[in-house]
């Protein structure tokens, strides 16, 4: 039987069973959640607009397509959000800036589109750090607040994303990832994000950091509900001639419970992991793996590369291509920006020379992984290598690129899939987690490990205390 006692914190895959079998109205879901966007966000702060009347509009229209008969899958009628960087037809869409608040776009990204043709209700769009890099542009007021400790950092640069989806204001999120940034708030707040192979999303009508390191994916309570989201965003699309052809599996529907970690074949270099990473989060992993072993995984010890090139490099072709984006905008309204511009200015000043010499780097180390995914199947890491950051910390986040960016950056510069999920919990109450990172287009393996994890634990379960 449905348990419908703590409706906001549901699974998304028991909200669309619910709603499919008519215990559920799209259009009660809708007001519940808006009411606790109300009651709640006001402390919280990860919305920067909420799009009500929009969303009674798409839930009433939901619930009649549905009671007709007219069922699209599990998304349809669910409430759920997205960052504020996918255009939407007729909705400002600010990337966080001033320079872009009066942006409002003529047509959808195609990952909206997607959403809206599967019957997806938008409850609005979330905060983030401005352009997807820098700090929360002060314009939009405070920004979002941490669910489980009061004072940290809940991660960037879709730090509204992840806010909003482990405080129970949505089902499910929208988040983009160039360095870091689905994971990151994945990470502190419990929750379970996939960053897609790059050019598995079409990044048609998203405002762009970097052009070939961004990368468009869910950031959901569940591996399940992230495969859900995932089937429907995924997938070629015309107007991104980047976006790969590959078909879309069905990823929801392949998933094994624990059996699909069976013969998972997990390489593990602990001089990576463990090195100046946080003991706690050492061990959270270590306990992590002994659960996949557990259930069928098998550890094979690996050598991963010295990787501080590929960090350098990363963030070298980051500003470049942030600077070529925002050109225009910022040669004519420098003011409109806050710490972005710090960015744009080094963007400039790169030398040719050494930019060709980044991207020779990123294929290089493409091809090296590539090589040691000829023997494993996923490697498993740390996301940062401390647990929780303050932000009166954040000005600090620029010096520990050396550390972080081995684990977040690198495998954007090689445009392999992760996925990350909690492992624990620290001493003062913050989500531990771990990603696994997989070869081109292994996403279909990665849901399947992480959700097999999640049918021997229950720290995917846990969710914060809200006053």
């Amino acid at each position: 039987m449905l348990d419908t006692s703590n409706i906001p914190f549901m699974a998304l895959t028991d909200v669309a069973a619910g709603i499919k079998s008519g215990a559920l109205s799209p259009v009660t879901l809708t007001e519940t959640m808006l009411a606790r966007i109300a009651q709640v966000d006001t402390e919280l702060h990860s919305f920067l607009n909420v799009t009500s009347e929009a969303a009674l509009v798409q839930a009433r229209r939901a619930e009649t397509e549905i009671r007709s008969g007219r069922y699209r899958g599990p998304l349809h009628g669910v409430p759920i959000a997205i960052k504020d960087l996918f255009f939407t037809r007729g909705v400002p869409a600010t990337f966080g800036s001033l320079a872009y608040k009066d942006f409002v776009s003529d047509y959808s990204a195609t990952v909206v589109d997607r959403l809206e043709a599967a019957g997806a209700i938008i409850l609005g769009r979330l905060a983030l750090h401005e352009g997807a890099l820098a700090e929360h542009h002060p314009h939009f007021g405070a920004p979002p607040r941490h669910p489980y400790v009061a004072g940290y950092w809940p991660g960037g640069s879709s730090s509204g994303s992840g806010v909003a989806t482990a405080a129970g204001l949505c089902f499910a999120s929208l988040g983009s990832d160039t360095g870091g940034s689905i994971r990151f708030p994945s990470a502190t707040n419990g929750l379970t994000g996939l960053k897609p192979t790059w050019g598995r999303v079409s990044r048609y009508g998203v405002f762009t950091l970097a052009d070939t390191l961004d990368s468009v994916g869910p950031m959901c309570r569940s591996a399940a509900d992230a495969a859900a989201v995932f089937d429907v965003i995924a997938g070629h699309d015309m107007n991104d001639p980047t976006s790969l052809k590959a078909p879309v599996p069905g990823y929801l529907d392949a998933l094994e419970g624990i059996w699909g970690a069976r013969d998972l074949r997990i390489g593990v270099d602990w001089n990576y992991i463990a090195d100046e990473v946080d003991p706690e989060l050492v061990q959270a992993i270590r306990e992590a793996l002994a659960v996949f072993e557990s259930i069928g995984g098998r550890v094979v010890p690996i050598r991963l590369p010295k990787l501080d090139a590929v960090v350098r490099s990363q963030r070298l072709i980051m500003e470049t291509e942030c600077a070529r984006y925002h050109e225009a905008y910022y040669r004519a309204n420098p003011e409109g920006f806050g710490k972005l511009a710090e960015v744009i200015e080094r963007g400039f000043t790169h030398r040719a020379v050494d930019v060709a010499a980044a991207y020779i780097e990123k294929d290089r180390f493409r091809g090296v992984l590539a090589e040691i995914f000829e023997q494993v199947d996923v490697i498993p890491a740390p996301i940062m290598p401390w647990v929780g950051m303050k932000y009166d910390e954040l000005d600090k986040l620029f010096e520990r690129i050396p550390l972080f960016g081995r684990f977040g950056g690198v495998y954007n510069m090689a445009g392999v899939p992760t996925i990350t999920f909690p492992v624990g919990i620290n001493q003062i109450g913050l989500p531990l987690a771990m990603q696994l990172i997989g070869t081109h287009l292994s996403e279909a393996t990665l849901f399947r490990a992480a959700h097999a994890y999640q049918q021997a634990t229950d720290w995917h379960l846990r969710r914060p205390t809200l006053s």
